[in-house]
């Protein structure tokens, strides 16, 4: 597995209004999902004796492939939800079974309480061009229309008059950092703007949520980072649910409220960047991680220790979600520990020792969750 590189700023961490949205009802409820090609694909979800196969003993005793194999889950309201995996684990071919651009072979697919299965064309077509815009790898722009035609065309497409589409896209269009370029086509673009018309033709239509198809894999990883930066103040400054697809760990630790990590079609391990990066579910997960920084992505609620003496009311206060690696920062300014604070309660103290010994993976995480449940 080649180094991953994870960068975790202040930048990514979810505001408290987000944090509150997340815990809202949820706008995707996925149970037994199955999408599986080949002559005969209904029997397949219901016939137990295949379900523990591999993909090639599936294929070899019935003609079948399994791109999702009994998926369940749930995303959260304002919450970015990644789908992670390797190519041919399933990803793509899921967030497609979610508007039914690809039909599920199986299971139940809900948003907002109605399910998406039952829709007919008109629900679904409402469905698509309203309530989940998808924004693909391929940018999937009209190379004749300008860049102001082409974020306004979702809004031609619901029928709103020209005048009241172009002003709505142009205020879409400047949130997206495309400002001076409204003119211009897509051919006099570069990818990172392309992709940029893409993200803010997904958003003029006003949806729900945005689904996001692996939509950076071509970009240079400059572009790649500056896209990612978009997406996540975008998030922070609407708080709009996103599902996002990729096959790259530290897009996925970058972004991620929750990671859904895919092998084979099936779930492997459903957690937050921390639960994955500190307790991996199995050997796949953990060889997947083991070149991750976990002091880029470990907040300090899982670090600390309780306080002893005065340590509860001296030294620096730091929130439960800073991260270890700024922590490491603000104990070596200050020369001594640091108070983790919550609504004004010391839930417990990090120092020097504590968090080195996060960096070298010795796990902390039950004790400080004791402190947190004080």
């Amino acid at each position: 597995m080649s180094e991953v590189s994870v960068n975790k700023t202040d930048d990514t961490t979810r505001d408290d209004a987000t944090r509150q949205e997340s815990v809202q009802g949820p706008v995707f409820a996925v149970e037994n999902l199955w999408k599986v090609f080949g002559p005969k694909a209904d029997r397949i979800p219901g016939d137990t004796s295949v379900h523990g196969l591999t993909p090639a003993e599936l294929r070899a005793r019935t003609g079948c492939t399994a791109a999702v194999r009994d998926v369940s889950f749930e995303v959260k309201k304002g919450e970015v939800f990644v789908v992670m995996g390797l190519s041919g684990s399933g990803k793509s071919t899921l967030v497609r079974c979610l508007t039914r651009l690809i039909e599920p072979t199986s299971g139940s697919v809900v948003i907002d309480g109605e399910d998406v299965l039952a829709m007919d064309k008109n629900r679904l077509r409402e469905l698509r061009r309203h309530r989940a815009s998808m924004v693909f790898q391929n940018f999937g722009l009209l190379p004749h229309r300008t860049v102001l035609d082409n974020v306004a065309y979702g809004l031609e497409i619901q029928g709103m008059g020209k005048t009241e589409r172009r002003a709505k896209a142009m205020e879409v269009v400047a949130k997206v950092g495309l400002d001076g370029l409204e003119q211009r086509r897509p051919g006099q673009l570069s990818g990172g703007q392309q992709q940029r018309v893409g993200l803010a033709r997904a958003l003029a239509v006003d949806p729900e949520v945005l689904l996001f198809d692996e939509p950076f894999s071509a970009l240079d990883p400059l572009i790649r980072r500056d896209m990612q930066e978009e997406v996540i103040r975008l998030h922070r400054e609407e708080g709009r649910t996103m599902v996002f697809i990729t096959h790259d760990l530290s897009e996925a630790l970058r972004l991620g409220d929750r990671i859904m990590l895919m092998r084979d079609g099936a779930v492997v391990q459903l957690g937050t960047p921390e639960e994955i990066v500190s307790r991996p579910a199995d050997d796949y997960v953990r060889d997947f991680v083991r070149d991750v920084p976990r002091e880029q992505v470990i907040p300090v609620r899982s670090a600390m220790r309780p306080a002893e003496g005065d340590e509860a009311t001296t030294g620096v206060a730091i929130s439960p979600d800073t991260l270890v690696v700024d922590a490491i920062e603000a104990v070596a300014r200050s020369g001594e520990h640091c108070r983790v604070v919550d609504n004004g309660r010391t839930l417990g103290v990090v120092d020097h020792a504590r968090l080195l010994a996060v960096v070298a993976g010795i796990n902390g995480d039950a004790e400080g969750r004791e402190v947190a449940a004080v």
